[in-house]
């Protein structure tokens, strides 16, 4: 239960994201809720070997090319889903900042009713 009220969650953040960023458009609801569940598949899969394969370069960065990659698996969910689009790397970098500042905002408020 908890999961499924993450990904609604964060599939209103999407929608947030895109109402006020220029650069990136959610068609609707169901297309937010499905951005949401390929965001979490691509974090849960494709982010762990992103990371191990970019190892040095995150190193020499101190951990910020972590955004970088946070970025691409946003490009790569534009990819994917029909309804989402991401004018380019910037956007996508600035929506991941964002995204993950209104997931904590959010994910807190839901930690505080349990």
């Amino acid at each position: 239960m908890n999961t499924i009220l993450k990904i609604l969650l964060t599939a209103v953040a999407v929608v947030i994201l895109a109402y006020i960023l220029p650069g990136v458009a959610v068609e609707g609801y169901v297309s937010a809720i499905i951005v949401a569940v390929v965001l979490a598949l691509l974090r849960l899969i494709v982010k762990p070997i992103l990371v191990i394969l970019t190892l040095p370069v995150t190193l020499i960065t101190f951990g910020l090319f972590l955004l970088i990659i946070n970025a691409i698996i946003i490009l790569m969910a534009d990819y994917f889903v029909s309804g989402f689009a991401v004018n380019n790397i910037w956007w996508a970098l600035l929506f991941s900042l964002l995204l993950s500042f209104l997931q904590s905002i959010l994910f807190s408020v839901l930690k505080e009713k349990e």
